[in-house]
């Protein structure tokens, strides 16, 4: 299975997960470290957020997505698919597949939304 952490840096979870542009993806199999597998760096117009195309998204395809924060509009849209969006506040991105594979993930805070279009 595929699971896919927000970072905008590449090198810690970060919040906003509709406005996200790049995730690390990791492939987990059962008794084996995360492994991560791919990075995807999308255009401005394939945020979430933004994201208004037929083609299913690159997210689509993902078990789960991780990150520090994600809006109920996010979260609603990503379960339509079948992907849970999770907020965490863990900041490494191995950790946190790891912690979201054992039940251990610890929550982020309450999302604090400054955006009213319900798509993040």
């Amino acid at each position: 299975m595929r699971i896919a952490v927000a970072s905008q840096n590449f090198r810690t979870v970060t919040p906003h997960a509709g406005k996200t542009r790049r995730f690390l993806v990791f492939e987990v199999e059962a008794g084996t470290p995360p492994r991560e597998v791919e990075r995807l760096d999308l255009p401005k117009d394939m945020s979430i957020h933004e994201y208004r195309g037929t083609d299913p998204h690159p997210l689509y395809s993902m078990r789960a997505v991780i990150a520090a924060s994600a809006g109920p509009g996010f979260v609603a849209r990503l379960a339509s698919v079948g992907v849970a969006a999770i907020a965490t506040s863990e900041t490494d991105p191995v950790a946190a597949v790891e912690k979201f594979l054992a039940g251990t993930l610890p929550q982020a805070a309450e999302h604090e939304d400054d955006c009213d279009c319900n798509c993040h």
